[in-house]
């Protein structure tokens, strides 16, 4: 069996791609989707769901993976409210379940998503990338985060995770979040697994938890999964083949002690889902994201894709950030989901791909 190619999509009236533009890419078999206007802890109902999967099915993708079915804060800090907000979540995956849906990716990071300092920063060829500048990461979580909500703010965009209504309350959730050390969030993170295994074996719905990033604590905030150590942890912690990784190459190899080929031929049996994406790492402990031809970076794209061959993998798996190309400038485009870049990458990692299954057999 070979993987599955899929496209991120926000939504009708939340993304300018359309799916008449995806429909042209070849190999593309399903849209990740997610209800973006749903506020951490909320049910997704069986009506908003319906709408999302009939809108895919008229252009026969299939709606197997949702992307940010996001992990209320109490959960994470492990407050008494947090059983309430278990529940609706595993409604939420019952609901999900009904329609289809094979794969839930979600992050357990405290506070931030994704942490970027420019989201169209120059690459010298014309085109533009998310970049990370180490020094601005340090203690003013204030300056990142007006600069990230005030672009949303500017273009009328929200980013998962970066909802402005949780945003609005940062000092609130940064001391709420005093007494969640490292050890801390690891058993709030088990607690929260453990009350989902039953209904997502039940279901047959594997939660696969997306990698930090970037792997490493910011803003004296701890991060989890950051390596292979961790990895290997986390998978140990809660047993269960429903509980899964989402093995993002991008955020991992941020840390270029990281070799992402490792950690996919170790796990390959325990990711359901993987985000294939370049990094350019600067000596001085910047990077960028950059085009997915393994030269252009130094992730290790054609070894990652080598190993989640050579192990047989057959879950899911998208183009991840890509670079922002020709008219895709500020307003015009979702900082790194553009779709020229996107489609580029998944022409080269079906490319990468075809080649492997015809000359591995001879």
């Amino acid at each position: 069996m070979a993987m599955k190619m899929t496209f991120r999509w926000y939504g009708e009236g939340n993304d300018r791609i359309k799916l008449s533009d995806i429909k042209q890419i070849p190999g593309v078999d399903g849209i990740v989707w997610a209800l973006h206007r749903k506020m951490p802890g909320e049910i997704w109902e069986k009506d908003e769901i319906a709408a999302v999967k009939k809108s895919l099915d008229e252009y026969g993708f299939n709606n197997d993976v949702v992307e940010s079915v996001n992990v209320h804060d109490d959960i994470k800090i492990g407050l008494p409210s947090r059983d309430k907000y278990i529940e609706n979540y595993i409604t939420t995956i019952k609901n999900l379940s009904e329609y289809g849906v094979k794969v839930i990716c979600y992050n357990f990071m405290p506070v931030f998503d994704w942490t970027r300092t420019d989201l169209f920063h120059p690459l010298g060829d014309g085109s533009t990338a998310l970049y990370y500048e180490k020094d601005k990461i340090k203690s003013d979580y204030r300056a990142m985060a007006d600069y990230i909500l005030g672009f949303t703010e500017k273009y009328g965009m929200s980013f998962p995770g970066w909802e402005p209504e949780r945003m609005g309350r940062l000092d609130e959730l940064f001391k709420a979040y005093e007494g969640v050390d490292r050890e801390k969030l690891w058993s709030n993170l088990r607690y929260f697994l453990e009350a989902l295994m039953p209904v997502c074996r039940e279901r047959g719905v594997k939660m696969a938890i997306h990698t930090d990033d970037p792997p490493w604590d910011i803003f004296g905030l701890p991060r989890l999964l950051v390596d292979e150590k961790s990895i290997d942890r986390f998978l140990m912690t809660v047993d269960d083949e429903y509980n899964c990784l989402t093995l993002c190459s991008g955020s991992l190899n941020a840390n270029p002690e990281n070799n992402v080929a490792d950690i996919a031929r170790k796990h390959a049996d325990r990711i359901a889902f993987a985000h294939i994406r370049n990094v350019k790492h600067y000596a001085n402990g910047d990077f960028s994201e950059a085009s997915h031809r393994d030269r252009d970076g130094d992730t290790g794209i054609l070894e990652i894709l080598k190993a989640l061959h050579d192990n047989g993998y057959d879950g899911y798996i998208r183009p991840d950030h890509g670079r922002h190309l020709w008219d895709e400038g500020p307003g015009r485009v979702r900082p790194g989901y553009g779709l020229y870049d996107r489609a580029l990458g998944i022409a080269y990692m079906l490319g990468v791909w075809d080649s492997l299954d015809k000359f591995d057999k001879k």
